[in-house]
């Protein structure tokens, strides 16, 4: 499946980490910001995944488009959704980041931190009420769902269930990104936690696993190439990174793997959520960029451009990947997680999962 201008795949996360695009020095933590409030940029600080490295991604479209309109310049920073939060908390009494983007439940910790400012972008009374937070303080974006991926080359068809996954020929071929620190490796946890039917069967289940798994890895998208290319067999991803990886791996197939045999496919709703960053340096220009992060000109290019799913129940795509993407998920089943109760818990279950397979 030929998928023109979308980018070819996530950066490892210690690269990502290290890419940073600022257009000003920025001052060590523990004094006041000395970035110029009336700067025409912003910095955002964003989990993985829209920004391609040729330059055609979702990100990149936005950002240019952004700047030509306003003549804001946008500046940078990408890491895993944990670490993106953890870097807001390091620079609380100097806050450099204007807008935040994670996952869930990332964006909920940033919350829960105090991270966030309330603001409500022109177009989120558009966006469903289980996609933003009800206080204004984080809006989705671009939706997006969690998957596996698997080598289509090697394998004639999908695992069509968790417990395919222990078949020995999964051995040393198998891996997920961590629990706790990637977005897309908590997921696994959490759709464990729901197929299983709790915490000690979903931990029973990731302790069996646990034989086939190659091991811990930090970034989701290092595993991608790695499956396209056959050194695993199958690997936690998601919908919108790895359809708009298709171009340039080809060899990479999605699926989602019911909880036993003869049950529905499941899969949950794992949002890019941009939250403005409390006391933000640049406040006024970061609520322009969030207004056109919402705008339908931006909206409808999420699965355009950017292989995803638009964030308003008002836009209505028609371009081929919207279709497309469609027809992935017919016949799954997508269930709503409890993320007050993931935020609360989040480190018990971790901690579990961390003692289940000695991580």
């Amino acid at each position: 499946m030929s998928v023109p201008g979308i980018r070819p795949f996530r950066k490892p996360l210690a690269a990502c980490c290290a890419a940073l695009a600022l257009g000003a020095p920025l001052t060590a933590c523990g004094g006041a910001s000395t970035a110029d409030p009336d700067a025409k940029e912003i910095t955002v600080y964003s989990a993985d995944g829209l920004k391609s490295e040729k330059g055609d991604g979702f990100y990149d479209k936005v950002f240019q488009d952004f700047r030509k309109k306003t003549g804001i310049k946008v500046n940078y920073v990408e890491s895993g959704s944990g670490a993106a939060v953890q870097r807001l908390a390091r620079e609380r009494a100097n806050t450099k980041a204007d807008v935040v983007v994670t996952l869930p439940p990332f964006i909920q910790q940033a919350d829960g931190k105090g991270l966030l400012d309330t603001y409500r972008p022109k177009g989120a009374d558009q966006v469903a009420a289980a996609d933003k937070d009800p206080a204004g303080k984080w809006t989705s974006i671009v939706n997006n769902y969690f998957c596996f991926i698997y080598n289509k080359k090697q394998l004639k068809q999908a695992p069509a269930t968790w417990q395919d996954l222990l078949d020995a020929k999964f051995k040393d071929k198998l891996q997920y990104s961590t629990p706790g620190v990637a977005g897309d490796g908590t997921a696994v946890l959490i759709k464990a936690l729901h197929d299983f039917g709790g915490q000690d069967p979903a931990m029973a289940f990731l302790k069996k696993l646990q034989a086939n798994n190659v091991g811990p890895s930090s970034s989701t998208g290092q595993l991608a190439p790695k499956t396209d290319k056959g050194e695993l067999l199958a690997a936690n991803g998601d919908v919108q990174m790895n359809y708009a990886n298709l171009k340039s791996m080809p060899n990479q197939g999605i699926f989602f793997p019911a909880a036993r045999p003869g049950a529905k496919p499941t899969t949950f709703a794992l949002p890019y959520a941009a939250g403005l960053v409390k006391n933000a340096p640049h406040r006024a220009n970061a609520q322009k960029f969030l207004d056109y992060l919402l705008s339908p000109e931006v909206q409808r290019q999420v699965s355009a451009v950017g292989g995803g799913f638009t964030s308003r129940t008002d836009i209505k795509p028609t371009d081929a990947h919207a279709t497309q993407l469609a027809a992935l998920m017919k016949n799954v089943e997508i269930f709503r997680p409890d993320w007050q109760d993931i935020d609360k818990n989040l480190t018990s279950y971790v901690d579990a999962w961390r003692t289940a397979t000695g991580s």
